[in-house]
């Protein structure tokens, strides 16, 4: 199952004016996420540039939606109450070859 990931800000102004706190927490959500990539179950993540305010995206892949719903709340920014998580199925989405349903 492919499940499209989107974090929400505190604020629209998070990016440019978190605390040394949200920053450590957010940092841990980098590290997080790597991991994710690396171990294959993220294909992609990172910061959109949404002119209302940054947010993050990512994409899994699971075998279960109760994996991707782990995923979301055992991210750190999620876990600690930096940010919300939301986690959406994605109906027959188009893949590259390379990547598994």
């Amino acid at each position: 199952m492919i499940h499209a990931y989107r974090l929400v800000a505190p604020r629209p102004t998070f990016a440019q004016d978190m605390t040394p706190d949200e920053g450590a927490v957010m940092a841990e959500h980098a590290t997080y996420w790597h991991g994710l990539v690396d171990r294959g179950t993220a294909i992609l993540f990172g910061p959109v540039a949404d002119p209302a305010g940054f947010w993050g995206l990512a994409v899994v892949e699971t075998d279960a939606a109760a994996d991707a719903e782990r995923i979301r709340d055992e991210d750190p920014a999620v876990a600690r109450g930096v940010c919300r998580g939301e986690m959406h199925p994605m109906i027959d989405p188009t893949l590259r070859p390379d990547v598994t349903r």
